[in-house]
């Protein structure tokens, strides 16, 4: 079985120095592919101005080429050609190519390309023959996953009724693999599209190569998150076409995440190379996503750690292979504390959208939510940082910054709270009172300061160990905004402190009033949950919305217990407003209510569980229009 690693070089250019480096370890280490994911991270000839401007030039990608090749490992890169092509039509010379279209037919600023559309195979052309000289597995992956506008413009529709949606995309498939092969090249493609269009299997070429991925843990099949986390198994019908398979996890994190989490990708890949040993899958391919809000040491220790399913099978449990991981990486002498802390560290997790929309706004944290996990979590990171452990300056930057989002987990929540607790006083008529501890507060916000220049010392010494240090993170591009906030609040405070009565207004971590309530991810799948305010005309306007989605292994399951809060400002308790689902699922709303921390006004109803959205499909392709609201429950208070 082949073994193969994954860079994701499209959401974030690596120094090419570092990279280097590497390859010798992952020779070592066993791995006999590299995968590298592009879009506009090559200066491509054919294609001029589609690379970015920090783009590895045509040279540079075939110096990376030739070290791999020096080292034994055969390289197949990836580009996309449905999904995920942003990078094309972004450039004005392809920006007609986009499938999304406006009422008189002209390309709308974001979609995927259009697979019939007369000059797809012109850039596919392009693209191929600018990379064969860098197919040294002689193979070449054409991504089109995730590839969910497909049948929107006037041609595909047509082509959609008459062959239907899966002969539609097995269309494009042969496509492709015609122009592979006009250049020696087997072609490769990413399955979740087939799971959505299976009928389109028999319709395949022979000989090309499925990679299926599912960043979980699973039994011994994996699932679809957009079936409500169903199982599903590909291999036969893909076996029986005569098409290659792969099986893929994930070793880093998922968007906002600081630090992978080590025990669900450890897990992941048990799962998969117990699957790809069972089923004689012709692949293993450990993928790498997104990893810019990383330092990237800490997805290559996952790759390190996968080692031990091939080299030291009898040692996968999580802390023997995550320890070896560290061992292998940094030569470490007693890896094995680090491994237990870092496993520890998942308890805390920054995952999930619940958690991540503090990096947008600090007004929809006024809630009842218990500050004690957080106040833990604080303490938690704060005795990594400072225990003492011989952290490697990749790991130690991290935790760092992963500290200072503990900080601002309490800061944010427990400002929220302290407002609330001012009005009581002054609803009790001790404004006195209420300056003594707008003054504390203030002091505290000093102190939050400190951990704030903290956290870009670490922001940036996790962005600058293998990237540009001219450039700037996203995790530095965050606290920037953070910065803005506080400033915010601190100069709320000072005007607060002259007029304590403007505590009863909006203010940078609450509004005047707040509508609290629990949502019930019972049956997960893809959903999304919006508070919306009834305008004077009659439209409504979006407060505020967020995912559902939680990106852990105990979330990843057709049937959970989760609930978390949520909670959003209201400029007044007349206002008429509804909640609203969008995408695919249910999910159940209980518990709403209205109030500025004094007053308290119940929903009716407020224990009992109101269920919005639609069952997730089992089967069939997800339609779906972020913009449309597939259920609403107007507010209604007692």
């Amino acid at each position: 079985m082949i073994r193969a690693f994954q860079w994701d070089l499209a959401r974030q250019v690596e120094r090419l120095d570092f990279l280097l480096a590497l390859l010798p370890r992952y020779a070592v280490w066993g791995y006999h592919e590299l995968y590298l994911h592009l879009e506009d991270a090559v200066h491509y000839p054919s294609l001029p101005g589609v690379g970015r401007d920090d783009a590895y030039t045509y040279e540079q990608l075939g110096e990376l080429v030739l070290a791999a090749a020096q080292n034994g490992i055969r390289v197949v890169p990836i580009v996309n050609l449905l999904g995920h092509t942003q990078y094309l039509i972004k450039h004005p010379d392809w920006r007609d190519l986009n499938e999304l279209r406006d009422e008189r037919d002209r390309p709308l600023p974001h979609g995927q390309i259009c697979p019939l559309h007369p000059r797809t195979l012109e850039v596919a052309e392009k693209l191929l023959r600018d990379l064969a000289p860098y197919c040294t597995a002689g193979k070449v992956h054409v991504g089109l996953d995730e590839s969910f506008h497909l049948g929107k413009c006037p041609h595909c529709r047509e082509e959609v009724a008459r062959l239907g949606l899966a002969g539609h995309f097995a269309g494009h498939v042969n496509r492709l693999h015609a122009i592979a092969g006009a250049h020696s090249l087997q072609l490769g493609l990413w399955a979740d599209m087939l799971h959505f269009t299976p009928e389109a299997i028999p319709l395949l070429p022979r000989g090309i190569t499925a990679y299926d991925w599912y960043y979980y843990p699973f039994g011994t099949k994996p699932r679809v998150e957009f079936f409500n986390f169903a199982e599903r198994d590909l291999r036969p019908a893909l076996q029986k076409q005569g098409i290659a398979y792969y099986g893929c996890p994930m070793n880093g994190a998922f968007r906002y995440e600081t630090l992978p989490v080590f025990g669900d990708r450890l897990a992941n890949l048990r799962s998969w190379w117990q699957r790809c040993t069972a089923v004689t899958a012709e692949g293993f391919l450990v993928t790498s996503w997104e990893s810019y809000r990383l330092a990237l040491e800490t997805t290559t220790v996952v790759d390190a750690a996968a080692a031990n399913l091939w080299l030291e099978p009898e040692q996968d449990d999580a802390t023997a292979m995550l320890a070896r991981g560290l061992e292998r990486t940094f030569q470490l002498k007693a890896p094995r504390p680090l491994a237990r802390a870092l496993l520890a560290a998942d308890e805390h997790a920054f995952a999930g959208y619940a958690r991540w929309q503090i990096n947008d706004r600090w007004d929809v944290l006024a809630g009842n939510e218990s500050l004690k996990p957080f106040q833990t979590g604080e303490r938690f990171f704060e005795r990594l940082t400072r225990g003492g452990l011989p952290w490697p300056k990749a790991f130690a930057a991290s935790l760092a910054f992963r500290y200072y989002l503990a900080q601002r987990d309490v800061f944010v929540r427990q400002a929220a709270r302290d407002v609330f607790k001012w009005r009581r006083l002054l609803a009790k008529r001790h404004p006195a009172s209420v300056i003594y501890y707008m003054t504390l507060a203030s002091k505290s916000a000093g102190v939050f300061a400190q951990a704030l220049k903290a956290g870009r010392q670490a922001a940036r010494a996790m962005w600058a160990r293998t990237r540009d240090p001219q450039a700037r993170g996203q995790n530095e591009i965050i606290l920037d905004a953070d910065g803005k906030r506080l400033a915010e609040w601190r100069e709320w405070l000072k005007c607060a402190a002259r007029q304590p009565e403007i505590a009863w207004q909006k203010t940078p971590v609450c509004g005047a009033w707040q509508l609290q309530f629990m949502v019930h991810n019972f049956a997960p799948a893809v959903q999304k949950v919006i508070v919306e305010q009834e305008e004077a005309g009659g439209t409504w306007r979006e407060l505020a919305s967020r995912f559902t989605l939680e990106f852990r292994a105990n979330a990843a399951r057709p049937r959970t217990k989760l609930k978390r809060e949520f909670t959003v400002p209201v400029e007044s308790p007349g206002a008429r407003l509804r909640l609203a689902v969008r995408g695919i699922g249910q999910v159940a709303i209980s518990h709403v209510v209205l109030t500025n921390g004094v007053e308290t006004r119940r929903g009716r109803n407020f224990g009992r569980k109101a269920v919005l959205g639609r069952r997730a499909p089992t089967r069939g392709f997800p339609f779906f229009d972020w913009q449309v609201n597939q259920a609403t429950l107007v507010v209604s208070i007692a």
